[in-house]
């Protein structure tokens, strides 16, 4: 699994980094196909949307592409609801991808 994490106007901090890391170990017990994550953290420079912090997530795992962004007043609220989100849809895929038709059991005839 190839991680990149990285901030746009903002330093991507040691503990900001594992607090992200250890938050998407989540995601790789959950799936174990995750084949790389990229992750975009941003604090917004606009006046009207003043402290406002972005995080986005692009994960590419076998079979599809995942995409999910959060936006908070707090980084680690806003990388917390960004993994909810993550976590939901690679769950989805997962049950989308597994084989749900069983082989049907032969009647045993007496």
């Amino acid at each position: 699994m190839n991680l990149t994490i990285s901030g746009h106007h903002l330093e991507v901090t040691p503990a900001l980094r594992s607090y992200v890391t250890s938050k998407l170990d989540r995601i790789t017990k959950h799936f174990d196909s995750v084949v790389d994550i990229k992750v975009l953290l941003t604090v917004e420079k606009q006046k009207e949307k003043e402290g406002r912090q972005r995080a986005e997530c692009n994960i590419h795992v076998k079979g599809n592409d995942l995409f999910a962004e959060s936006a908070h007043q707090d980084l680690y609220a806003a990388v917390d609801e960004l993994v909810d989100k993550l976590d939901r849809q690679v769950s989805k895929h997962k049950e989308k991808i597994q084989d749900h038709h069983h082989a049907s059991t032969k009647r045993m005839i007496q």
